[in-house]
């Protein structure tokens, strides 16, 4: 699979800095009733974004017309928690989210970002912090070049580490089979000579 290259992203930032939110709380089970990835931006944070009788919510971040649509997200630890449902990760994409910035992160929900070109960027607690406090009076507006490895706003700038194989992956817009296809030749030159010293395992 293919997505669009990550490169250098700007946008406005929002922050959601509970810790703990687990992919229930992301993306709620009753939104999980197909698998063509459709209309998922509709249950991000459905519970909080909504109350009981299904009235906006009005001091949750995604409902705060300054805020609407972020392009970024600054997470609490331990985000993306609970379960291993890939859905999270495409609704916060089609909600138009394209990085996370927290400590921490699930691991197969970090897993799931990458695979599918959401960046989750795990950044020092002090580096967070700063960014918090920079988005406490408003809305922020972020730059992040993957390249440089680098996040700015208005006031911060702070420089973050990612496995190299991520970055190349995220930067290229490829997943793992499609880096993997990037080496087709190299598998098949491999195979004829595999094949070739032992002739008895070819099916």
């Amino acid at each position: 699979m293919s997505f669009e290259p990550f490169i250098v992203r700007k946008g406005l930032a929002a922050a959601l800095p509970a810790a703990n939110v687990d992919t229930d709380v992301i993306m709620p089970k009753q939104f999980l009733k197909g698998i063509d990835r459709v209309g998922l931006d509709r249950g991000l944070f459905h519970g909080l974004r909504y109350d009981s009788a299904g009235a906006s919510v009005s001091d949750f971040v995604f409902n705060d017309p300054r805020w609407r649509a972020p392009r970024f997200l600054v997470v609490g630890p331990n985000f993306g928690c609970g379960s291993s449902r890939e859905h999270a990760v495409w609704g916060l994409m089609q909600a138009g989210v394209s990085a996370l910035i927290g400590t921490s992160f699930a691991g197969i929900f970090f897993d799931n970002c990458a695979r599918n070109g959401l960046l989750a960027i795990c950044a020092a607690p002090e580096q967070v912090k700063a960014i918090l406090a920079c988005a406490a009076d408003g809305p922020i507006s972020m730059t992040i070049d993957l390249q440089a490895q680098t996040i700015v706003t208005r006031d911060v700038r702070a420089h973050f580490d990612i496995e190299p194989s991520r970055k190349q992956a995220l930067m290229s817009g490829l997943d793992a089979v499609g880096v993997t296809l990037e080496h087709c030749d190299a598998i098949a030159a491999f195979e004829a000579q595999h094949f070739a010293q032992h002739p008895w395992i070819k099916p």
